[in-house]
């Protein structure tokens, strides 16, 4: 796997977010609705594609638990299962709430506030002081920010010998002001140019714009894309389809929410030309 860049993930490889934007993701929920769905139920959500946007993957959430209100009959996993037959993301979860009868439809459409969710996801991830800061106003809820809560997987010897033998990317679905946060925290700084986040693009991940865009940017040949999700190897064999001027590697790492042998095996499944137990194996793999 000889390469000339390596483009990096930010959650779940360089920092760990299972208390922080999976936390955010779960207590939203039952903070506007009063119950919601356990933590080990994000990761089928993750799995089912399309829901790279955090925020995007909570309005889906909640409007499962929504949905069970008015009848749905549905664990999780058969949701989810659903969910990624009908094409993966938020209008596929909506599509799957379609099957209900017209007025629990519109009984849930009454009562999903997207608008108010994302207020509080982002008021218990970044806490009082940083959404007067970032998002503006004043927060729904007062609290300290979960993002205070983000252990750094990445050793700094790990990111010292990749900036020396390749060009160095990050593919993002934070928003800019976030990734900043974590990049910092972190100790890696990425040119404007060499990074994508949600404020950079449309189409998210998987789709393999941003993933070409980077490579072609570093006039890479080679191009590896390390991340915590099953959409993070699809958008490296999407862009390896779209760009046949170049290869593009998908590495799966095991320090997001898939983890151990099922983790590997779904990697495995869609595609993945190798997985790592934490990004501190790369070098040593790309060597």
């Amino acid at each position: 796997m000889q390469v000339d860049a390596v483009v990096l993930d930010i959650d779940g490889v360089l920092v760990e977010v299972s208390e922080s934007y999976r936390r955010a993701i779960v207590e939203s929920i039952d903070h506007v609705y009063g119950e919601t769905i356990d933590r080990e139920a994000v990761q089928p959500f993750k799995d089912a594609g399309g829901f790279n946007n955090d925020w995007e993957l909570t309005y889906a959430a909640a409007l499962y638990v929504l949905a069970t209100r008015e009848g749905l009959h549905q664990e999780v996993a058969e949701f989810t299962d659903r969910v990624a037959e009908a094409g993966g993301g938020l209008e596929a979860a909506k599509q799957v709430v379609s099957d209900l009868p017209s007025v629990s439809q519109a009984r849930i459409r009454d009562q999903w506030d997207t608008d108010r969710l994302h207020d509080v996801f982002q008021a218990l991830y970044l806490g009082s002081d940083l959404y007067r800061e970032l998002e503006g106003g004043e927060p729904p809820v007062e609290t300290e920010g979960y993002i205070h809560d983000e252990p750094v997987l990445v050793d700094p010897e790990t990111l010292e010998t990749l900036r020396d033998r390749y060009h160095v990317g990050v593919l993002t679905g934070r928003p800019a002001a976030e990734a900043d946060i974590a990049l910092d925290r972190v100790g890696l700084d990425v040119a404007d140019e060499h990074r994508f986040t949600m404020d950079d693009w449309e189409e998210g991940k998987p789709h393999p714009h941003a993933l070409t865009t980077l490579a072609e940017r570093f006039d890479a040949d080679r191009t590896a894309f390390a991340g915590d999700t099953l959409d993070d190897v699809r958008t490296a064999r999407n862009a390896d389809e779209d760009d046949a001027g170049r290869v593009y590697y998908g590495i799966g790492v095991l320090t997001g929410g898939l983890t151990g042998e099922e983790g590997r095996r779904k990697y495995t499944e869609v595609g993945a030309d190798a997985v790592v137990e934490d990004v501190n194996e790369l070098p040593e793999l790309l060597e």
